[in-house]
């Protein structure tokens, strides 16, 4: 342990009754002094508001107050003030509503509780120094646009203030009622110049992770990100200090501290500085007491976790949804709303009665006798619930479930051996007139809109009429099956819209394969906000099966790199490292904030057809390990037959979910169970969690409301492009025919490539990619040709190709005869 020795001469001195006493840290002082002065400013902004309005109920009684001075009405009033501000308040209405701007006044208030906001919480609904400005030019605009109605049509002085009245009556004077367009003309060049136009700022390049800065202000067209962007954006110096950690003053000798002080700091110097790793040696020194007694005095370094407290102290907690501030969720105002009244009447007395007496009348003639029965009314079924009489096995009622269809002349009787949790046996038969369960009434359901899942999903309502919601994250993948028109298409957009309307597009991502090309195609507009892809994607929707290979084998390398992240954090799930990292314990230029990951794949079977193992071994891989780092799957089918839908997948899908099939053995397939075969269509499905099977049945979400709700999210400022995923390398595609390789057909780059390859003794693929900045489809080629070329030698799996020419001298006479 070091010891550092100091001067007994010295004449730092020790309080020993305050040694416990921990000193404040530069961050707690400041944090304290932002208390105070956002206090001020709540107290000030108060002070505006409670005066002003006041002044609309009791300013006449006041007049005669605020023309005398302070002493005078201290000294004594007969009239006393009213305002609810006081004296003071009083006078600070008639100034502000009477002498200068008149009711444009209140815009004053808010300014003060948003910077109020600013210092206590650090949230920035708007950057504050625009806001400044701008509320400076409406309050002078508005008082000369209400001085012009009070002077024409005789309206209360204190619309316009006596700032807005003399300066209209100016100009009424020199133009007339011209003033009024001059006035006008006015505010629509300042709107015109700021919403339009916007002043050179400084570019700041986007994440690597595709996230941004927040770009402080939403300028119409030029706020959103184009196409020839660069993948740029532009941010406000004021608001990019909002973002940069707190570093710790550097020391300096004397004779190179004003050199020191104009040596500018990087940002990566700055992040490196707040969560460098801090040695917990702790040191000691020595100084002089009262008895000159040497005593010996122990300090210990501040910790990674007080650093990090501090961090969060001075700048508050990593706000992952600060990369796009003003994303406004979409409203339910954007879903159609049914008259529910207009309806047939679902099940009437007279259909209950009547099947339970044919219920009854049918066990009967089979000699089972009834204790009870109970009717639950659902929107598509009812469930009859009967108690048998003792004796009856169970196995005798449920192999009458044809019988019963029969005698009930209703299509979709379904009978559950024992209710669970229940004495009793349930009988499920459709009713005559169904109910449509629309999307509006299930999407701001009180259920729903208060869950507090990760990944909260609602399909629609249970055969008890209660809205269904579970946890995508928990389930944690999903197996969808359905013939063909009986609601599979519906079910996923209502689970793609039900996840849409919880989660902020920085905490979720949707990887989108529709070999269909037109079932998900509506979300297309989402990409940039919720869309992942790979980087040379034309589109961000994946359509060409040719591609789902590679998108697969992306998100393994992903789930590998997530896992990688989790190990140097100490974490287990995604849950625990994102909490991390908003609690600012990890360093921002190692880790990053990590989205949830939800892959949906449309049609599994046209996939299974064309590419077989090489889209089940990754499906399978990332269905049995990529839960704990946030990526989810949920996977369709029409066809749920063994070759599809094979043992492999089929094992680490725990929840299924099936509508209408068109055989028992297809229901079995799915559900390991039938009943499947037994449902109604029209979005009727069960739900298979673990041992327990739910009847439910779909919202109705209509292609309209998809496309408007696509459009509301669309048309707001997104990221510069979707959600990039790492490039796959080519080596772990090695399964893929590649065809002959002619080399007298060589790439363009291929003397590069060779030349690099050789110079670092490295036969990979990802480093070709990184250098020659190319994408994996033309690295993989290049790799093929120097196998070819006898350059480097044949794939070997995990491992990076052995380079076969050890000498710049050698590759060069090989080129050469190549030439």
């Amino acid at each position: 342990m070091a010891k550092k020795i100091v001067n007994p001469t010295s004449t730092l001195q020790i309080n020993f009754d305050s040694e416990n006493r921990k000193p404040q840290t530069p961050g707690e002082i400041a944090y304290r002094i932002r208390l105070i002065f956002g206090a001020f400013l709540v107290l000030v902004g108060s002070l505006l508001l409670f005066s002003f309005v006041s002044s609309f109920f009791v300013g006449v009684s006041d007049q005669s107050e605020v023309s005398e001075g302070a002493l005078e009405v201290i000294a004594g009033s007969d009239i006393p003030v009213k305002n609810w501000a006081g004296l003071i308040g009083a006078k600070i209405a008639h100034f502000f509503l009477f002498k200068t701007f008149g009711w444009s006044s209140f815009l004053l208030v808010p300014l003060f509780y948003l910077s109020a906001i600013k210092l206590l919480f650090k949230k920035e609904f708007y950057p504050l120094d625009r806001l400044t400005w701008q509320l400076i030019f409406y309050i002078i605009w508005g008082s000369l646009l209400a001085g012009f109605f009070v002077f024409q049509l005789d309206l209360p002085h204190s619309m316009g203030g006596g700032i807005g009245y003399f300066v209209s009556e100016k100009l009424i004077q020199l133009i007339g009622y011209l003033s009024v367009f001059a006035i006008g003309f006015t505010g629509l060049v300042f709107f015109i110049l700021f919403y339009q136009w916007n002043p050179a700022k400084a570019k700041v390049q986007t994440a690597a992770s595709g996230g941004a800065i927040p770009t402080g202000e939403s300028t119409g067209e030029e706020a959103l990100f184009d196409d020839d962007d660069d993948s740029s954006f532009h941010v406000d110096n004021e608001d990019l200090e909002e973002y940069r950690p707190h570093v710790p003053p550097v020391k300096v000798d004397e004779e190179d501290e004003n050199l020191s002080a104009d040596l500018p700091i990087l940002e990566e110097q700055i992040a490196e500085a707040a969560l460098e790793e801090v040695d917990e040696t702790p040191f000691t020194f020595k100084v002089a007491d009262e008895d000159d007694a040497a005593v010996e005095v122990e300090e210990t370094p501040p910790t990674t976790a007080e650093k990090a407290n501090d961090l969060v102290a001075q700048f508050g907690l990593y706000d992952p949804t600060a990369d796009l501030p003003k994303y406004v969720y979409p409203t339910l105002d954007l879903l159609k709303e049914y008259d529910q009244k207009n309806q047939t009447t679902q099940v009437t007395m007279d259909e209950l009665k009547e099947n339970k007496e044919k219920i009854v009348e049918t066990l009967l003639n089979y000699g089972i006798g009834i204790q009870k029965i109970e009717a639950t009314i659902g929107p598509t079924v009812t469930l009859y619930e009967i108690v048998p009489k003792a004796g009856v096995r169970v196995s005798k009622i449920t192999s009458l479930e044809d019988d019963l269809s029969l005698s009930l002349a209703a299509m979709g009787v379904r009978i559950i051996g024992q209710m669970p949790g229940k004495g009793t046996i349930g009988i499920e038969v459709a009713n005559k007139n169904r109910e449509m369960v629309p999307v509006r009434a299930v999407i701001g359901s009180e259920k729903f809109q208060k869950s507090t899942y990760d990944l909260p999903i609602t399909l629609g309502k249970t055969i008890s009429n209660e809205i269904f919601v579970a946890d995508l994250a928990k389930m944690p993948h999903l197996l969808m099956a359905g013939a063909t028109g009986q609601g599979k298409s519906v079910g996923l957009n209502m689970l793609l819209t039900s996840l849409i309307y919880k989660k902020h597009p920085s905490t979720l991502k949707f990887v989108l394969v529709d070999p269909k090309k037109v079932e998900l195609s509506l979300f297309n507009k989402l990409e940039r906000h919720f869309l992942a892809c790979l980087p040379d994607s034309a589109e961000a929707i994946i359509t060409d099966t040719k591609k789902v290979v590679a998108t697969l084998n992306s998100l393994c390398k992903e789930m590998d790199m997530r896992y990688d992240k989790l190990k140097e954090a100490g974490c287990r799930n995604i849950k625990e490292y994102n909490t991390k990292f908003i609690n600012r314990r990890l360093n921002p230029n190692e880790h990053d904030f990590m989205p949830y990951i939800v892959l949906v794949i449309d049609e599994l079977a046209d996939l299974m057809l064309t590419a077989g193992k090489e889209v089940e071994h990754p499906i399978a891989r990332l269905a049995q390990l990529a839960r704990a780092i946030g990526i989810h799957l949920v996977v369709a089918t029409q066809r749920p037959s063994v070759n599809v839908i094979t043992g492999t997948i089929k094992a680490n899908f725990p929840a299924r979910l099936s509508f209408k099939v068109m055989s028992k053995i297809d229901s079995r397939t799915i559900l390991d169970a039938g009943g499947a075969d037994q449902l109604v269509g029209m979005g009727d499905m069960l739900l298979s969690m673990g041992s327990e099977v739910i009847r439910l049945q779909c919202a109705f979400v209509d292609t309209p409301e998809v496309e408007e709700i696509c459009d509301f999210i669309g048309n707001q400022q997104g990221y510069s492009s979707a959600y990039l995923l790492p490039e796959p390398d080519a080596d772990e595609m090695g399964g893929q025919d590649r065809g002959d390789v002619d080399l007298g057909d060589r790439d363009s780059f291929f003397d590069e490539a060779a030349r690099l390859v050789v110079m670092h003794q490295q036969g990979s693929t990802s480093l070709i990619q990184r250098k020659l900045k190319l994408g994996y489809n033309r690295a993989g080629r290049l790799i093929d040709q120097l196998e070819a070329a006898g350059i480097v030698g044949s794939f070997g799996g995990s491992k990076a190709r052995e380079v076969l020419v050890k000498s710049e001298i050698e590759l060069e006479e090989i080129l050469k005869n190549l030439k």
